[in-house]
């Protein structure tokens, strides 16, 4: 895999006008003015390798964001929104267990400005089976590039996959407006409850996070812990919020008398895939799948998906190693 820089020819150097490079690609449809990541050619000056920054943002700036989608979202370190979309709609069962929204069901779309007026849009949508193809053709209408379509679970019913999304566009409303068409070919729910103050786990909480060697968070349903690359990530020329698109996290959904099934990712780079592999089923954890979820990244990041079932403080215990091998940090929202 090349990398960003070298991944995007300049329409000056072939002849050929930016417009119709993208639109032979399929990544601008019907005027909507949006470009998929892997094709904003144009945006920075790659030649000269500058790479864009986030810039500090209000929640008046998401407010159009807000309304295309329909529902509320969370300012993420000052800088970028964050929007779920929990498939509460779906009742999955993976190896025996039921799967609880925070688990593994949890949709969302995060929005960021950059120095050059550009909004990029990043996500992870869940979907069924059923709704795969039908909700692709959608965001291929909407110029929303689609970056990794995979699995986060093992066996389970019904058949649920997970889709990264990605574009970039002036208006951050219309950015959300296409990602709300695409969700409306799912049976997404449009609107979610206020959350509720969360309720105690039956978890020894504090023996994962001696384990786990950082602090987690209690949603109601699961215990997560978050971990964020300490490189400064690039995706298609833009450097990335920390948190975004580049975190390792954990979830633990408690099962009764302190045990808990445990699922989430590790993010990784090439050099430490391996160890990372080794150290999980040292531990007994089980691997899911190892994947990209982005397509031009800097420097080139991989994620595994995991699952076990046990006592949760022994589970936390057991995929420290495997963390330890990757260069993350506790993060700090």
């Amino acid at each position: 895999m090349t990398t960003g820089d070298d991944y995007r020819e300049k329409p000056a150097r072939t002849g050929v006008p930016r417009r119709r490079l993208l639109t032979t690609a399929g990544l601008t449809v019907g005027g909507l003015g949006l470009a998929a990541c892997s094709a904003s050619t144009d945006h920075h000056d790659m030649g000269r390798g500058q790479k864009l920054r986030p810039v500090p943002t209000s929640e008046e700036h998401w407010k159009d964001v807000v309304k295309a989608l329909g529902r509320p979202g969370n300012l993420i370190r000052g800088t970028y929104h964050h929007t779920p979309f929990p498939r509460g709609d779906l009742h999955l069962v993976s190896r025996g267990v039921p799967v609880s929204t925070g688990l593994a069901l949890g949709s969302h779309a995060s929005f960021v400005r950059y120095d050059d007026g550009m909004v990029m849009l990043m996500g992870d949508l869940v979907v069924t089976e059923g709704e795969l193809q039908g909700m692709t053709d959608a965001l291929q209408a909407q110029g929303i590039a689609q970056t990794a379509i995979h699995k986060h679970l093992l066996s389970h019913t019904p058949e649920v996959w997970w889709t990264h999304v990605c574009a970039h566009g002036h208006d951050a409303g219309e950015l959300a407006r296409g990602l709300r068409a695409a969700l409306n070919h799912t049976a997404t729910p449009a609107h979610v409850a206020a959350a509720a103050p969360p309720k105690p786990l039956e978890l020894d909480t504090a023996g994962i996070d001696a384990a786990m060697g950082a602090k987690g968070a209690n949603s109601g349903e699961v215990y997560t812990t978050v971990f964020v690359r300490r490189e400064t990530i690039v995706n298609d020329g833009r450097v990335l919020p920390p948190g975004l698109g580049a975190t390792s996290a954990f979830n633990f959904q408690p099962l009764g008398g302190g045990r808990a099934a445990l699922n989430g990712d590790l993010v990784m780079v090439a050099g430490e895939v391996q160890r990372v592999l080794s150290a999980l089923r040292h531990g007994g954890i089980e691997i899911i799948e190892l994947h990209n979820h982005g397509l031009t990244d800097e420097p080139r990041l991989f994620f595994t998906h995991v699952w076990a079932v046990g006592d949760a403080v022994t589970l936390a215990k057991a995929v420290r190693p495997a963390l330890t091998a990757t260069n993350v940090a506790a993060s700090s929202a």
